[in-house]
Formats: structure tokens, C-alpha cells, sequence
């Protein structure tokens, strides 16, 4: 979901800072290769491949109909992710945009990448949450009325696309490659043996994301009368940046009570939903997107 030093403490799923490193690894994750310092890598598994982003650029794969593996790479978005790292609260909104940013850009120079929400279901999914969010809501409703109850079940709505983007297609098993790509390299070691769970996974941020958006709508539905929408995006924002922070102190105190909770709800959505073991095939397709991405980075 990084050295939380560096960065805005999220993800493999979302973020990237460089880091040192003692340890040399190929770009493959098959064993020490160079003496070349080892980067923060973030990313985003894609139904057929996988997008892998580090500090300045990014690197994708994906298996083609033809059963081909095509790689595509560039640099990636700049709005200030860097420079605002050790800034609370900014470097998580920040982190988020450029990692947001390279996705479209990724999908236009890698044209047989396909997205998580590519999908029929998926579209279909959105619009049933959207249409039973409002119905939960109430039409009409004022929002000073919205109880704690109804916040947090649309909150929990939201999920239901990812659920169903997760389930029926290989995107799960490419998640777990994403994980397996990364770790592997950050540990020297072979991906193929490395856990399909990982504790940067965008999922540590669900729980947290969940209390701060709901806790922040409740506020914001009691302290002002009318909330318009930018009054609520800067709720929304807010309880971004919050959960961001919170990950942050879980990665640097593991051992917390925080940190354990954070930790124990992202594992147990990797195991349960989120990841599935990929095939050698897979793997391939996720070492051609770290290569991809560590060659650009080398530029």
C-alpha cells in the first residue's frame, strides 16, 4: 500500500522513494548483481501484466493475445512527490496524484496493458454501489442527518468494485506478482520464493481509509450545515492524508499496537481476496516490468 522517511509511507501499490541499500540484487530478484543503490518501487498489478513505478520513472508488462510479453517504460509524472517526502500530511495527497498519473499514460504507451476496471463486471459493480449508495443516503436527505452507520456502510460499498475486479479474472494472481517482483528485489533474493503478502500493500490503507473518511464526513456533516462538495473532497482529503500518516507510524513502530492492527488487516486482505499464487508464467511477465522500470530509472 517505503522507507516512511523518505516517503509518504505508503505502498508497493502506490508510492516509490529511492532507498540504500547494502545488498545488490539482479533486476529479476535472482540474486546480487550490482553495487547500484536500490530503489523504493511502487506499482499497480493490471489484469493480463503488471506497472511497477520507482522515483522518477516507470515500467510496465503485459502478456499480449499472441501469448507475447510487451514492455513499455518512460518517466513519470512530477508534481512535488519528492521534494515534499518528509512533509506529513502533503506527501500523502502528493504520492497518491503521480501514482494516479502514471496509470493512463502507462495504458496509452502499452496498448495491450489492460486495467483493473476494464471489465464489464466492474462497470457494472460501480454503478450498482453508486446507485445503492444513494439509497442508503436517502435522497433528500440533509446531510447533518447521515449517521455513523450510513457512513461507514457506503464506505464500505465502495469496495465492492475492487471485490469484483479481484475475483473472476487473473488480477489477484498479478497482484501477488507485484508483491513477489518487489520483494524479491529488495531482498536479493528469487521472486518465485518470496511471500505473495507484502506490509506496503495498498491494503494496510483500507481499514484506516475506512475510519478517517467516515470519521471525517461525520464531522463534517455536524459542524457545517450544508457541506457542498468542496467542503467534502477536503474531508475526503484529510482522511487521505490521515490514513497515510497512520501507515506511516505502523511501518516505523511494527511492534505498536497501531502498528500491529494496520498490519494485521492488510495481511489478512492479501491472504483472503487480494492475492492469489501466480505460475511461472506470471513471473515472467513481472520481471519484464521490473526490468523495465530499473533501466529507465537508470536512464
Amino acid at each position: 500500500m517505503p522507507d516512511p522517511e523518505e516517503t509518504s509511507g505508503a505502498t508497493p501499490d502506490l508510492f516509490a522513494t529511492p532507498e540504500p541499500s547494502t545488498n545488490g540484487a539482479s533486476a529479476n530478484g535472482h540474486g546480487p548483481a550490482t553495487e547500484e543503490e536500490k530503489l523504493r518501487l511502487g506499482g499497480m498489478a493490471l489484469r493480463n501484466g503488471l506497472l511497477i513505478h520507482g522515483p522518477t520513472s516507470w515500467g510496465a508488462a503485459a502478456r499480449a493475445k499472441d501469448g507475447s510479453i510487451q514492455v513499455a517504460s518512460g518517466p513519470k509524472p512530477d508534481f512535488g512527490g519528492n521534494r515534499f517526502a518528509k512533509v506529513p500530511i502533503l506527501r500523502g495527497p502528493l504520492r497518491m496524484a503521480e501514482a494516479f498519473a502514471v496509470i493512463p499514460i502507462a495504458r496509452f504507451n502499452l496498448p495491450s496493458a489492460r486495467l483493473p476496471f476494464e471489465d464489464p463486471r466492474v462497470i457494472v459493480a460501480a454503478a450498482a454501489t453508486t446507485a445503492v449508495s444513494a439509497a442508503i443516503r436517502g435522497r433528500g436527505r440533509a446531510p447533518s442527518e447521515m449517521s455513523p452507520a450510513r457512513e461507514a456502510a457506503t464506505a464500505v460499498l465502495g469496495l465492492a468494485p475492487a471485490l469484483v475486479a479481484l475475483g473472476g479474472s487473473d488480477l489477484a494472481y498479478y497482484h501477488a506478482v507485484e508483491h513477489k517482483s518487489i520483494g524479491g528485489y529488495e531482498q536479493g533474493k528469487d521472486a518465485a520464493a518470496v511471500p505473495k503478502e507484502h506490509q506496503r500493500c495498498g491494503s494496510n490503507l483500507i481499514v484506516p481509509m475506512l475510519i478517517f473518511s467516515v470519521a471525517g464526513q461525520v464531522v463534517v456533516n455536524k459542524l457545517v450545515e450544508n457541506p457542498g462538495r468542496v467542503t467534502q473532497s477536503l474531508s475526503g482529503v484529510a482522511g487521505l492524508s490521515l490514513s497515510v500518516e497512520t501507515f506511516v507510524h505502523a511501518e516505523r513502530h511494527p511492534d505498536s499496537p497501531l502498528g500491529r492492527a494496520v498490519h494485521f488487516s492488510g495481511d489478512a486482505i492479501q491472504r483472503l481476496f487480494a492475492t492469489r499464487e501466480p505460475d511461472e508464467e506470471q513471473m515472467k511477465v513481472g520481471a519484464a516490468a521490473l526490468d523495465a522500470v530499473l533501466a529507465a530509472e537508470r536512464g
